[in-house]
């Protein structure tokens, strides 16, 4: 019998389209193995929100592994470490893994590839980051051409079916998942996230199948709050319950303005992930010079400073729009799409707060809390990346409150505002009819725009 083979798991949860798993069967048994690694220097440990919706992809990984009478083996500590013993212990003649561009993964990546026999593959993106580049062989920064050049490479996908497992003779010990105690306890906060997400590749499959019926409105349905127009395919992605291959070949054939939109955010998880291999640190270091030093009020050392992010991490502006999604967050894991964008506005611009105290606050409460795509997103929305939005820019988040018909979805999660008819609950205390259990606005809108806009020009001399 051959040597068994190593299948070495991390945001890659599924059986179809995962080349690791797929060169593992063909090489000898297969020992699939999750570590839970909260040890590896430099690495971000999971948060909050991630933990939770990780414990159920390993349950539904596990069944599905299940099927073909094979296990799931859990193991806890420095992966690297982790991954050694076991090698050792089972005789396992390589380690299969999908490739991570996160510089912690790629630092363990070489290390164990000093160690043992590590074989890395391909599949957690559309193309490898690295592999469109300009004409001149360099990495794109910007991402339109980066898109135009992606979509000009790309004809079709050949997806890899489930891999025929073969078992290993004997099997090793398993940690029991239970006792990872990635789900909360006292307090239970996850009742909203159970019945807002269900993980899995099964899931996500049956979930984009729903979607699909409606892509061709795609591009204008995701732009309002109150309609249910997203995807919601992000958590699915991040964990690697499907592959990105596998959704663009699904709409192909379609050639409606929202399929093509909807490939275009896929190509983005690329870009960043692409940005992320160019620079390592972009989820902690602003990447345009200035703005650390001269622009952000400290919440570390501003009395006041701490007391707005506090306001908005809970939902408590007095803008009704930042409120709602704020609030949508700490209940479901996820907030809609053209909400973050203008909560993280409100956030840098109005509140003049650092981008790096909302990337933590989303990477803890988020589902889909992703490194590069969270760093990607940030550092666009304050005017410090690569390529963002200039910071000048300042969404009005009342206007885009009305322009975005977000009503019913203030009222479904601001219950002090559930009563308050449209316009009147974009802007209830322009209109005289804030009820007192709602919050006034911490700074008005030209305020903090004025105030922005001054600290910008200070900054910049």
């Amino acid at each position: 019998m051959s040597d068994p083979q190593i299948v070495w798991l991390r945001r890659d949860l599924r059986l179809v389209d995962q080349a690791a798993f797929h060169c593992a069967a063909n090489a000898g048994p297969v020992i699939a193995v999750y570590v839970l690694d909260d040890e590896t220097p430099g690495s971000h440990a999971y948060g909050s929100a991630s933990r939770w919706y990780l414990h159920h992809a390993l349950e539904a990984l596990a069944k599905d592994l299940g099927r073909h009478n094979s296990q799931l083996v859990l193991r806890k500590g420095r992966a690297v470490d982790v991954l050694c013993d076991l090698a050792e212990e089972t005789g396992a003649g390589a380690v299969h893994a999908i490739r991570h561009y996160e510089p912690w993964w790629r630092e363990a990546e070489q290390e164990l590839a000093a160690r043992l026999d590590l074989c890395l593959h391909d599949g957690n993106y559309l193309l490898p980051p690295g592999a469109v580049t300009t004409g001149s062989g360099t990495p794109y920064k910007i991402f339109t051409p980066f898109k135009n050049a992606t979509f000009d490479a790309i004809d079709s996908f050949d997806i890899l079916p489930e891999p025929s497992l073969t078992l290993p003779e004997q099997w090793p010990a398993s940690d029991d998942l239970g006792d990872w105690k990635l789900l909360p306890e006292r307090p239970d906060w996850a009742g909203g996230m159970r019945r807002f997400w269900k993980a899995g590749t099964a899931a996500a499959l049956e979930r984009f199948d729903d979607f699909v019926e409606v892509i061709g409105d795609y591009k204008e349905d995701r732009e309002c709050p109150s309609i249910d127009g997203s995807s919601k395919m992000s958590p699915h992605l991040h964990f690697g319950e499907v592959s990105p291959r596998q959704f663009w070949q699904t709409i192909a054939q379609h050639r409606s303005h929202g399929a093509r939109f909807f490939k275009a955010e896929l190509v983005w998880r690329d870009y960043a992930q692409t940005l992320a291999l160019q620079f390592p640190d972009y989820g902690k270091r602003s990447y345009r010079d200035g703005y650390d030093e001269r622009l952000w009020r400290d919440p570390d050392t501003d009395e006041q400073a701490a007391a707005d992010l506090e306001a908005w991490q809970e939902g408590r502006t007095g803008y009704p729009v930042v409120d709602a999604g704020m609030r949508q967050l700490w209940q479901t894991g996820w907030m809609h799409n053209r909400v973050r964008m203008i909560a993280a506005s409100f956030l840098v611009k109005h509140l003049l707060i650092d981008w790096r105290h909302g990337e933590k606050w989303f990477w803890d409460t988020l589902v889909d809390a992703d490194y590069a795509s969270n760093a990607t997103n940030w550092q666009w929305v304050s005017g410090t990346g690569v390529d963002s939005n200039m910071f000048v820019r300042i969404m009005a988040p009342l206007s885009q409150s009305e322009k975005f018909n977000a009503g019913d979805y203030i009222r479904q999660y601001v219950a002090e505002l559930a009563e308050i008819d449209d316009p009147y609950v974009h802007d209830p205390e322009a209109h005289g009819c804030r009820p007192p259990a709602y919050p006034a606005k911490i700074i008005g809108h030209k305020e903090g725009r004025e105030r922005a806009l001054q600290a910008y020009r200070t900054m910049k001399g």
